[in-house]
């Protein structure tokens, strides 16, 4: 509530100028510009031959980690049904460079898909991986305002969990990513704000998050391109296709009948000389050399 007399808003709410229709801030402005994607090179890519290099099936409830070079393929499908997934992206040599959500979400859309990046955190600022992919971009907006592959939440914890319910429980998929990150020599703090993948989310007409169920159905997958070496981890939502969303582990015998594996394959395109020939390179971080404004630090003083 506002502080504001009752009389006292009513006035700013009647004398409110007019507001245009507004314009997304982060508009691509050409071809050349950072946000636009090549699509015919990334079709191309998309559906050449390709050779399996390393192939998963994550179990319901878990978490695993793997690597992906650059410019290969990875693809996380459905093979069972309905499944959300939780993931988090590090760059393989330096996990300080890691998925950044909310610049990703401001680039392109609370929801991803075919041609939109996942981008890095600052001071790297480059692409993770590029979407080539997706079986579900017919989802588009749903009766309720729900899209697929969300950017608007992040991953269920064990903090919150206790905080709203008071119960003690370890199988969230932030504690699924912690436990998948680890032999790769990271540690909880590494775990950052995911992609929830095959999710369907939304804001009710008063702004508040909600969740509806998954779309995806046997074979359902998105693609990506890796933009440089990475680390992904990928955690099975322990709730499953969130049909039956609870909290902890009183809610684990009913939400896991909603619970389903999520399959993970890294492909090598079949000719090496593809990427080269159309030009495609790493992505490479961020030109910004400024420091921020800071020629010197001060130190000590040279007066004698």
């Amino acid at each position: 509530m506002s502080n504001l007399p009752p009389n006292k808003e009513a006035e700013r709410l009647r004398t409110r100028a007019p507001i245009r229709q507004p314009v997304p801030a982060y508009l691509p402005t050409g071809t050349n510009s950072p946000l636009t994607v090549d699509r015919k090179l990334y079709t191309k890519i998309q559906s050449s031959p390709r050779v399996l290099l390393s192939s998963f099936t994550l179990p319901i409830r878990s978490g695993k980690a793997w690597t992906a070079p650059a410019g290969s393929i990875i693809r996380i499908s459905t093979p069972d049904g309905p499944q959300v997934g939780d993931l988090n992206i590090w760059n393989q040599h330096n996990p300080r460079e890691r998925f950044w959500a909310s610049r990703t979400r401001q680039l392109h859309s609370t929801h991803v898909s075919v041609g939109d990046r996942l981008w890095s955190c600052l001071p790297y600022m480059r692409p993770l991986v590029t979407i080539i992919a997706d079986t579900l971009a017919w989802y588009g907006e749903d009766e309720t305002g729900g899209r697929v592959h969300d950017l608007l939440g992040t991953r269920c914890d064990p903090y919150i969990n206790t905080l709203l319910s008071g119960g003690s429980y370890d199988y969230h998929c932030h504690s699924n990513l912690t436990r998948a990150a680890v032999p790769f020599g990271l540690a909880e703090t590494d775990v950052h704000d995911v992609i929830n993948l095959f999710q369907v989310t939304g804001l009710d007409e008063k702004g508040r998050y909600f969740m509806n169920a998954c779309p995806a159905e046997k074979g359902d997958y998105i693609e990506f391109l890796a933009e440089q070496d990475l680390l992904m981890a990928l955690s099975t939502c322990p709730g499953g296709d969130l049909s039956l969303w609870e909290f902890g582990a009183d809610s684990e015998k009913g939400m896991i009948q909603c619970c389903r594996p999520l399959k993970v394959e890294v492909f090598r395109l079949e000719d090496d000389e593809v990427l080269a020939r159309s030009g495609w390179k790493p992505a490479e971080i961020s030109k910004y050399r400024g420091n921020h404004g800071m020629v010197i630090p001060e130190g000590e003083s040279q007066e004698k």
